[in-house]
């Protein structure tokens, strides 16, 4: 039996570098067991922080050791050259986490490779990176959302006399607590949870700094609850869990740190509830045009009974704490079936 050629691909220009070496390590572990290892050839290729593309041994060290390389003194010609390596491949596993990893530009460099790729396309991947075309794509689907704002940085770093006018206008709208948010950041990066008009200052600046768009959301006494979607045109939900946590909010420290939240699978709620997140999840799946996979969050105020969508992720962490391959094992997709799964859907879409 001949081996599928699969391209492990991971590291990554962003800040979840590091995030997204983890993933590909159990991703690869996954495929090496049972009866992947007999139909599946993993070829890993390692994107360093600068740009420059690793293959064979490199790229093994660095996923056997979990170690990132040291940024190259490479000239800027020299930049996403690829590993000759690279033409082999029949099929790829983009594990890439934040921007130039799962937002568009990745999934348009492999489809200009004209070969099939674990995911969402472009459409799918920059809507669901991009948090204010994703909240639009929610509101014409008519998915309940918190209230939000958005600001550009040209607005922020503005004169003296704009800049006040509209934290003004923030206050009056949303009130606080309210959370400030770039843009296109995953893995709630440059994103601060603010209770007075010093700190929305303070925090509108630093998101400033990472993205020309941002976004202000109305804080909501919420329980924090995921589902998991699985599939292509005909795509299913996991069962829906929870998150908990000890910080202020899911930081990124919180998110990655062991100890720090608990996933609690499955979430404790009635059965019409939890029929409604996974309504919810496919709808959402469905307006961004998804593909593959998905982790979609939701707020679900108890005191109403009110579900109101947060954001979807279309390449969710596979980390160990990671929510998306938990969700499934508990729903009766062990990991290896997961990742052997999304191999044959990324197959489908190509056919």
């Amino acid at each position: 039996m001949t081996k599928l050629r699969v391209g492990l691909l991971f590291g990554g220009c962003s800040g979840e570098h590091e995030v997204s070496i983890t993933s590909a390590q159990a991703i690869a572990k996954a495929l090496s067991t049972g009866e992947n290892n007999h139909k599946y050839h993993i070829q890993p290729f390692y994107i360093q922080k600068d740009g420059i593309w690793q293959a064979e041994e490199v790229a093994q060290q660095v996923l056997d050791s979990g170690v990132p390389l040291p940024t190259s003194q490479l000239s800027k010609p020299q930049l996403w050259q690829f590993p000759p390596t690279v033409s082999e491949i029949e099929v790829w596993f983009p594990i890439l986490h934040g921007p130039n990893g799962e937002d568009g530009t990745i999934q348009g460099l492999l489809t200009l490779m004209q070969v099939p790729f674990v995911g969402s396309g472009v459409l799918g991947s920059a809507v669901g990176m991009d948090k204010i075309g994703m909240k639009t794509a929610f509101a014409q689907a008519n998915l309940p959302q918190v209230q939000y704002m958005t600001v550009t940085r040209s607005q922020v770093w503005s004169n003296p006399c704009i800049f006040p006018k509209l934290c003004d206008e923030i206050d009056t709208t949303l009130g606080y607590p309210c959370f400030v948010k770039p843009a296109n950041l995953g893995s709630s990066v440059g994103i601060a949870k603010v209770r007075t008009r010093q700190e929305l200052e303070s925090a509108l600046d630093n998101a400033a700094s990472y993205d020309r768009r941002i976004i202000i959301e109305a804080g909501v006494v919420a329980r924090e609850v995921e589902c998991a979607v699985l599939g292509n045109d005909q795509p299913k939900a996991s069962v829906v869990g929870e998150i908990t946590y000890d910080s202020d909010f899911y930081d990124y420290e919180t998110k990655y740190t062991s100890g720090r939240a608990e996933l609690i699978i499955p979430a404790q709620l009635n059965d019409a509830v939890t029929k409604q997140i996974q309504e919810m999840a496919i709808q959402a799946f469905a307006a961004v045009d998804g593909a593959g996979l998905a982790r979609v969050d939701f707020f679900y105020v108890e005191a109403t009974g009110e579900v109101l969508i947060n954001e979807i992720n279309t390449f969710p962490g596979f980390t160990a704490t990671s929510m998306y391959p938990q969700l499934w094992a508990y729903s009766g997709v062990p990991f290896p079936d997961l990742v052997d799964t999304l191999i044959q859907l990324a197959l489908e879409t190509s056919k």
